[in-house]
């Protein structure tokens, strides 16, 4: 049964086509995501799906199953600012929600029998009587335990996570239930992204989704669309299957390209000697030119993020850790913990969100002091520090792109003497010269993290500290950081909710247990689970 139909969908920005001609479509049971790079129109395709924004011109068509539930998960979510946690969690026109207004209503007017006997066959037939139990327990795993709190004093994770779970309870409530997913894993710790992989493969729902979680990706998904270039193209199976099938294609077509520009060669020898199109025959060959020609013209699919920039030399001395402990008021986060980085070391850090793991960054990087214990920096070190806040700061900057990486250096030196004007780096971060000068306020949620990625790589960092680096990037462009953060001569620190990546990149893991223990676990995340 076909749930959504796409049908030559398309929306533009001004002079900025984002997507255009874009068909596919999604069947019950289905669950899909759309891969693209950043700035391509992932986050919009979603709203145009969801409602939320039109599609450009008069051929285009959302269809969607009239019988169907749709359940929307934006970026950024709002909330009536009225209401606290378990309020806004109760806020929907959910069938069992309705059923308890009813009853409570009811339970106001006891005299009125019959209201209240419809009430109560109502309440037996959708199984209410413990639907806010199974609230609560949604909104507690989700770490949302504070119900009382005001959704005006919310952290944007809490927001999201709150918005999860309201999505999560409303679809306990519909058989036919279709939830358009925007980065649900993000702000989630890896206990919860576990437990939603466990929630969203139940077989009554049917999904499409973006997520750079290519985990997430594999054990959920069974069908993969790639928006590339206009065009989108279909995988069956998880990740792994769309990795193979991608390289697949990718091969065909510079195959059938090589080809068509040999032909094309051909035919341009012959046109130039100047052929009459006195026949019907010599014309067809002019017009099947044209067409070879805009064929051979096109560019095979290349762009891709180009990292190359050195860190600096490191020497002996790098970091030691004696002993250090922090606490805020009776919350204990580090307790006596030492350790000693050695040359090379690929930490990965992972904990419940709480439990401490950027106070220990910020401890390192020297940004707070612990309140026992000594920490102890080599000279050489020179820290490169991606945080969330430098993050939220990159959101309000009123230069344009070019003007906020010129600030940091006019040139930037390579090995054997090269060097890059900031205009060239920014076209190997894949920010066109067009791009350059759009406001760094109005790049996409994913563009700003990689250009805060190249604003941090830019100063030569040997010690690099990442703080959930891989939200909103694209898996492409994490893909490529990847390959060069293996190849990264320096000390990396990674806190991150990305499986993929902690097993790629780092050997042995930072274990915040709670209450101040942190566990140094020898060995990749999968093999700790």
């Amino acid at each position: 049964m076909n749930y959504l139909t796409l049908e030559n969908v398309a929306r533009s920005f001004g002079d900025k086509v984002l997507f255009k001609n874009v068909n596919l479509q999604i069947n019950q049971g289905e669950k899909a995501a759309l891969i693209a790079k950043n700035g391509s129109g992932k986050t919009t395709l979603l709203k145009v799906i969801a409602g939320e924004e039109p599609s450009d011109g008069d051929t285009s068509k959302v269809l969607l199953r009239s019988d169907v539930r749709v359940g929307y998960l934006p970026q950024e979510p709002e909330f009536y600012p009225g209401h606290n946690v378990l309020e806004a969690a109760f806020d929907s026109d959910n069938p069992t929600i309705q059923a308890i207004r009813e009853y409570e209503l009811a339970l106001l007017h006891p005299d009125r029998e019959e209201a209240m006997q419809k009430a109560l066959a109502k309440m037996d037939d959708l199984k209410a009587w413990d639907f806010e139990a199974r609230v609560k327990e949604i909104l507690f795993k989700l770490n949302l335990t504070d119900l009382e709190q005001s959704v005006t004093t919310l952290s944007g994770g809490q927001r999201k996570r709150l918005a999860l779970a309201k999505l999560l309870i409303d679809s306990d409530s519909y058989q036919n239930e279709f939830l358009i997913l925007d980065e649900p894993t993000n702000h989630l710790d890896l206990d919860m992204i576990e437990w939603l992989e466990e929630y969203l493969s139940r077989p009554n729902l049917t999904l499409f989704m973006v997520t750079h979680d290519r985990y997430f990706m594999e054990r959920i998904c069974d069908t993969i669309y790639e928006l590339d270039r206009g065009e989108v193209y279909k995988y069956t199976g998880g990740y792994a299957d769309f990795l193979v099938k991608k390289a697949m294609r990718q091969e065909n077509e510079a195959v059938v390209l090589d080809k068509t520009k040999k032909l094309y060669r051909k035919e341009l020898d012959w046109m130039r000697r100047s052929p009459q199109a006195r026949t019907t025959k010599a014309q067809a060959r002019i017009d099947r030119f044209f067409e070879i020609e805009e064929k051979a013209s096109k560019k095979p699919d290349t762009d891709e993020l180009k990292i190359e920039i050195q860190g600096q030399r490191l020497g002996g001395k790098i970091l030691e850790l004696q002993y250090i402990s922090k606490s805020y008021g009776d919350l204990k986060l580090i307790e006596d913990f030492h350790y000693k980085f050695k040359k090379g070391e690929r930490v990965g850090i992972v904990g419940k969100n709480g439990a401490g793991k950027t106070t220990f960054l910020r401890l390192i990087t020297g940004e707070e002091k612990p309140d026992r214990g000594k920490i102890v920096t080599g000279e050489t070190v020179v820290f490169g520090y991606y945080t969330q806040d430098g993050l939220q700061v990159m959101e309000n900057q009123d230069k344009r792109v070019i003007d906020f990486i010129q600030d940091i250096a006019e040139y930037i030196p390579l090995d054997k003497g090269r060097k890059l004007t900031a205009a060239q780096l920014l076209e190997r971060f894949l920010f066109s010269r067009e791009q350059q000068q759009v406001y760094v306020s109005q790049l996409s949620g994913g563009e700003r993290r990689r250009l805060y990625l190249l604003s941090i790589l830019m100063n030569n960092p040997n010690f690099l500290i990442l703080d959930e680096p891989t939200n909103d990037l694209d898996v492409i462009t994490l893909n490529v950081l990847e390959e060069w953060l293996l190849e990264y001569p320096g000390c990396l620190m990674v806190v991150s909710h990305d499986r993929f990546l902690l097993d790629k990149l780092c050997d042995h893991l930072f274990v915040f247990q709670g209450n101040g223990k942190i566990k140094d676990f020898n060995g990749r995340y999968m093999e700790y689970r």
